[in-house]
């Protein structure tokens, strides 16, 4: 005992003398692990009786010789280095014991001092472990499996052999993972009867070529061949595998070496006068100098000729990206139009720009239904009101403006000669008409709200101009439901018609009264025409039988200007696509139309003698259209329009064209802003290019895209450019210049599908893109220059490249048509053969 007391206190004197036991400095701190004698995990420690006392690890009491372990949590050393901080004896090694991944310490009595100290601290999970379960030694082992072997011996030699005995199956659910395993027949097969009739049985059989357009019922054969836009997906299977790699854990520590400021100083040499005419008078420099000039010469007329500062690498860089290499095209985003109030659930359906106020853009929103569920809901009235945005780039809080509609809005446009008119179709078939002429100065100051209150407003929308919400402008007119379409209207196209009868029969033109009429469509496979004469015409007075007839509709608190239009509007001519032959007819979803050069008057109030009049102008005009239907098909036709009874008469006049090149509905079909007969569909997977009087078929149609195409515009700017949607969110931008059988760059601009995009050009020679989703989010991109700012002679080459199209259709149809010749005069010559024979 006295032994231990005297170790014990040789080494708390040990402790103090020693310049360890000192309070290091944090600015100098030293390395106190065993790391230079092989145990970097060994921390010497110097514990005081009191610090001993505090945590029971008191030497020959707590911890002896043989007892020389002690677990310490390592949160009651975290405590105490806080309480007593530089006094604590823990202090010297604070920042390992912080580190330490566990949360119990091991102190360690050091009574030999082996390590310099009275105890040492573990600072390893596994050394720690190691210390207090030490592994088993050969001779143990061999020991433990002997006694192993002597009890299996002797339990082998008690228990006597039983025979197995049969006992009942017990299911543990084995079964139900083998009857998921099995594959069974879930698709119901598909049966077919093939019947002929009796008479034909063994009839002789001629087989001739034909072409499968031309035959009623005919069909086509499709050869199956291997698609590689599209991959069959492979059936998951679940395997349960259990693998469990080794894990290991390794950490190292490198020193930072402090950097030092280092500075040197040098002065030129300098040759004396006796020097320099030395080195000029030398033999070794005139040599040197003889040697070089000829080459010195060839490099300064180098330098001469050509620039030596010219970067090559980005001379290349431009070469490629002027023959075909990718160019730097992108759409930034510009502005986000959304609002949690108006269009909330519901899907954008159609976007205009204003055509005369910059940054003024008009939103459409609908329930978020597919087309089909569109057309069943279109006789059923919706709980939910619906409104036409008007937003402003300079204000994307809030919209200016709103348009009260009856039903859900599927398209619109603004009159192009008087934009202050707006026309609208509904899912219900209806034609509504807005007038915002009173409202026209707020969308033009909407850059602060100063600008805003300064405006004159009309008595009836003072009180909502001066609160915060955006003023509500109700329809001026609306169609009656019995003389409107029967499905959603799908379309809505102006007549630019600057043409009029005058009372001499010959066309004048006509720019003071500007014209309004339009037509539209819908699946209900007709197309309406529709006229606004003039509102003045109104102002006439009328007999008291008219005036109880003409009862003018007018919604309270909207404009006057469409009083003249009453309960009983009519569309001024409507047409029935129908199928030539037969009783089925075209559902259209998309028109175009040729510029009318006329003027319907068979809405104002006139004369018999003057309406007869004015329409016998119409009977030789015909109007060329292409209209895409809800099956896919492109139909193109003329038709003519003839008098009986004073009324106009649509007569079919040439063979409708129709064209299966989409699979799906048409969503999109537009005349080309550079070329007028050019026109751009599309719809399914596909889009095509048609020129018009061209009846072979499509100019130029893409192969199948991995995504469904929503939506499309032309650039405004190139003439080879246009912009297509895709139901993943991706737009697609094409440059016939560049390449024609895949896009130039596709980028993604939102999570859902687009539904529909609409180009503008600002003032300030910007160029945008609108782009809405299905979420109901407008997104305004700035397109690049790249994409904006069209090429040299790219008008001439893009109208050479669809010439050269139409040569090449051309030149396919006759060689079919020769074929085809070809085909009937050798039937022809076999049939009289045929009957020579018989009469020999």
């Amino acid at each position: 005992m006295s032994q231990a007391k005297a170790k014990k206190q040789k080494g708390e004197n040990k402790a103090k003398k020693s310049p360890k036991g000192k309070e290091p400095d944090e600015k100098d701190e030293v390395d106190l692990s065993m790391a230079s004698i092989g145990h970097p995990e060994i921390f010497p420690l110097v514990l005081t009786t009191q610090t001993q006392a505090i945590f029971n690890c008191r030497v020959d009491e707590d911890v002896t010789e043989e007892n020389c372990f002690k677990i310490i949590k390592k949160e009651d050393v975290i405590q105490d280095l806080k309480r007593r901080a530089k006094i604590s004896d823990f202090y010297p090694i604070k920042n390992v014991i912080l580190e330490y991944p566990g949360e119990e310490l091991l102190v360690v009595l050091d009574a030999n001092f082996q390590y310099g100290q009275n105890f040492y601290l573990v600072a390893s999970e596994e050394a720690k472990e190691n210390l207090l379960k030490p592994p088993e030694t050969a001779e143990e082992k061999q020991e433990e499996i002997e006694e192993e072997v002597e009890n299996t011996v002797e339990a082998l030699e008690i228990q006597p052999y039983r025979p197995p005995v049969q006992k009942p199956w017990v299911s543990l659910g084995s079964e139900k993972e083998v009857e998921e395993e099995s594959v069974k027949d879930t698709v119901t097969k598909i049966k077919y009867m093939i019947s002929r009739v009796r008479r034909k049985f063994g009839a002789p059989i001629t087989f001739t070529d034909s072409n499968a357009s031309d035959v009623k019922d005919s069909y086509v054969e499709c050869t199956s061949y291997q698609d590689k836009t599209f991959s069959i997906k492979m059936l998951e299977k679940d395997v349960g595998v259990q693998m469990v790699p080794k894990v290991k854990e390794s950490s190292t520590q490198t020193k930072w070496t402090y950097p030092k400021n280092a500075a040197t100083q040098y002065f030129p040499r300098e040759l004396s006068d006796e020097e320099k005419e030395d080195y000029l008078s030398s033999e070794k420099l005139k040599e040197f100098l003889t040697s070089v000039h000829l080459r010195m010469e060839i490099a300064l007329q180098q330098n001469e000729i050509m620039n030596p500062f010219f970067d090559d690498w980005k001379a290349l860089a431009e070469d490629e990206s002027s023959s075909g290499g990718k160019p730097d095209v992108y759409l930034q985003a510009y502005q986000s139009f959304t609002d949690l109030r108006y269009p909330k659930d519901r899907t954008i359906s159609c976007v205009c720009w204003h055509p005369n106020i910059d940054g003024v853009i008009a939103v459409s929103a609908r329930q978020r239904l597919s087309y089909e569920e569109h057309i069943n809901l279109s006789d059923k009235s919706l709980l939910q009101q619906s409104t036409i945005l008007f937003w402003s780039v300079s204000d994307p809080i809030q919209p200016q403006l709103l348009l009260e509609c009856p039903e859900d809005i599927y398209c619109f446009q603004f009159s192009p000669s008087n934009p202050s008119i707006i026309a609208g179709g509904c899912i219900n078939g209806q034609v509504i008409l807005w007038d915002i002429s009173e409202h026209e100065d707020k969308l033009q100051n909407t850059k602060t709200d100063a600008d805003v209150n300064d405006v004159t407003a009309p008595p009836a929308m003072e009180d909502q101009q001066s609160s915060t919400e955006p003023p509500l402008v109700k329809h001026c007119a609306a169609s009656p439901i019995e003389h409107a379409h029967k499905k959603p209207v799908t379309d809505i196209i102006w007549l630019l018609n600057y043409f009029e009868d005058n009372q001499t029969g010959a066309d004048s033109e006509n720019r003071a009264e500007m014209p309004m009429q339009f037509a539209t469509c819908s699946p209900d496979c007709s197309i309406l025409f529709w006229d606004i004469p003039d509102p003045k015409l109104s102002e006439q007075p009328l007999s008291k039988k008219e005036t109880e007839m003409n009862m003018f509709y007018k919604p309270r608190g909207g404009p006057d200007t469409s009083k003249h239009l009453d309960l009983s509007w009519k569309p001024l001519i409507k047409i029935n696509l129908c199928k030539s032959g037969i009783t089925q007819e075209y559902g259209s979803t998309r028109i175009i139309l040729r510029v009318l050069h006329c003027n319907f008057k068979s809405s104002e109030r006139v004369s018999a003698r003057e309406r007869s009049r004015s329409l016998k102008g119409i009977k030789d005009i015909s109007t060329d259209f292409f209209v895409g239907t809800e099956d896919g098909e492109i139909i193109y036709s003329d038709w003519k329009i003839e008098i009986e009874n004073d009324l106009p008469i649509p007569v079919n006049q040439k063979h409708t064209q129709k064209y299966t090149v989409h699979t799906e509905t048409i969503n999109t079909l537009q005349r080309s802003p550079f070329f007028k007969d050019i026109v751009l569909s599309i719809g399914g997977r596909k889009f095509a290019i048609w020129k018009e009087e061209v009846t072979y078929g499509a100019i130029l149609q893409s192969s199948c895209s991995s995504g469904r195409y929503t939506a499309g515009r032309w650039s405004l700017t190139r003439p080879g450019v246009f912009f297509i949607g895709r139901d993943d969110g991706n737009v697609d931008i094409w440059d016939l210049l560049k390449k024609t059988h895949e896009p130039l760059y596709f980028q993604n601009i939102s999570k859902s599908k687009i539904t529909f995009i609409s180009p503008w050009i600002a003032p300030s020679k910007q160029h945008f893109l609108a782009v809405s989703d299905d979420l109901g989010v407008l997104h305004v991109l700035e397109i690049c220059q790249a994409l904006s700012d069209p090429l040299m002679n790219e008008h001439d080459s893009i109208l050479d490249y669809f010439e050269r199209e139409v040569k090449y259709l051309k030149y396919c149809e006759q060689e079919i048509q020769e074929y085809q010749d070809l085909q009937a005069k050798t039937e022809k010559k076999s049939i009289w053969k045929h009957k020579g024979r018989k009469q020999v």
